[in-house]
């Protein structure tokens, strides 16, 4: 029989404190004003308050009721009747939205605006395809080991990436009561060696196509009009990264000074990078254009946007090659070298940091001249531009004003 009564409860609504009825259920009045009823359990050696409801809406004699069954539920079923609160909340918030709501929590800390755009970027790539609409709270570590199988060896680096901020959103969930448990750890299944393979050291995948071949590769790219192949026969004209061409839009390009001024927050320096665009890649946007999507800025789209990253591989991967994409820069590189090009004016071109601190203190020129005399960061991409598409290198190379694209 309880302590309590219909009209002991009502007489204690007006003073805070707690009112035991016994066997573990008592009534909470806050100083607010605010009541509820809770049962106090013992599960797996520890004391936990459960939450029954509010006084306004459970009466003594429901709160005895549900007190009956979650002691039923603990003491005999040997339930855990918290976790499946927690599930039960979390099966109402995706992946999706946990990971959304912490990088707007966070991103404000972050170091720089970059890298809080890219964070949410690679999950947006890898991990919403697979995990964006499960509930966090269903989410496991065969799950996480599922999604980042097909990037685990080709992009080792950014998978790692991955890994970690599908974790930390796990976690992030687990603290707000969406998830029952924390994320699976780093050191258990989801360790390489584990529940994933280790990751090749010698990155094979990330070997460069030798020089010698690019001309007769990007043949084969113009056989066939994509947003793909597209873009990466420019990134190979320009020397740029993935990132840069893949979100490049249209109003970053001069048509009639032929340059392409890629914005701060596209490259991995955060500090805009100006590239000479040859007639190679000029005849790239021409035919970029004829396909230009109605209502996207893009140059290259995607289906919700930005292309993807692994949007690029799949172009070499089609073709039946074995090289990475970021290769096509030691290519370049190499090429450059062979045909005697400074060392200075190709780490411009490639938008690398200066080493030598004096060095960068002092070297302030960009190499790219005027328009009425082009610099040599000019010359260098018009003269690869010719190689890559086969043509002679001995044509002099003029600027390119008044040129007007075709649309």
């Amino acid at each position: 029989m309880g302590k309590l009564t219909a009209i002991s409860v009502k007489a204690a609504l007006a003073t805070p404190g707690t009112y035991q009825d016994g066997d573990g259920l008592f009534l909470k009045v806050k100083p607010s004003g605010a009541s509820s009823w809770y049962l106090r359990i013992q599960h797996d050696g520890k004391r936990r308050d459960i939450g029954i409801g509010s006084s306004k809406l459970i009466t003594l004699a429901m709160a005895r009721d549900k007190a009956r069954e979650a002691r039923i539920a603990v003491k005999v079923e040997r339930r855990d009747i918290l976790a499946e609160r927690k599930d039960a909340a979390a099966a109402k918030v995706t992946f999706r939205e946990a990971a959304i709501q912490y990088h707007a929590e966070n991103e404000g800390g972050w170091k720089s605006k970059t890298y809080a755009r890219q964070w949410l970027a690679a999950l947006e790539n890898y991990a919403f395809p697979k995990l964006g609409n499960e509930a966090t709270g269903a989410i496991t570590a065969a799950d996480i080991i599922t999604t980042l199988s097909p990037i685990w060896q080709d992009i080792p680096e950014t998978a790692r990436q991955v890994r970690n901020r599908i974790c930390a959103v796990l976690d992030y969930a687990h603290a707000k009561g969406w998830r029952s448990s924390e994320a699976p750890s780093g050191n258990g299944s989801l360790k390489a060696g584990r529940g994933l393979p280790r990751q090749v050291k010698e990155q094979v995948h990330r070997k460069a196509m030798p020089y010698v071949e690019i001309p007769s590769f990007i043949q084969a790219l113009q056989r066939k009009h994509s947003y793909g192949r597209l873009a990466l026969e420019l990134l190979i004209l320009t020397g740029v990264r993935s990132q840069e061409a893949r979100l490049a839009k249209w109003d970053e390009f001069d048509l009639e000074l032929a340059l392409w001024t890629v914005p701060a927050d596209h490259m991995k320096r955060a500090k805009a990078h100006i590239v000479p665009l040859s007639h190679a890649a000029f005849s790239v946007l021409n035919r970029a254009a004829a396909l230009r999507l109605a209502g996207s800025d893009f140059v290259f789209p995607g289906v919700n946007g930005a292309m993807s990253d692994m949007t690029l591989l799949k172009v070499l991967r089609d073709a039946g090659e074995p090289y990475h994409v970021h290769g096509f820069r030691s290519a370049f590189t190499d090429w450059a070298a062979n045909e005697g090009f400074p060392d200075a004016v190709v780490e411009a071109a490639l938008a690398h940091k200066t080493p030598d601190a004096v060095q960068a203190a002092y070297r302030r020129t960009t190499y790219l001249g005027t328009p009425e005399n082009p610099g040599e960061r000019v010359r260098l991409m018009e003269i690869w531009g010719r190689y890559c598409a086969g043509a002679s290198r001995a044509a002099k190379v003029v600027p390119f004003l008044g040129v007007k694209m075709k649309t």
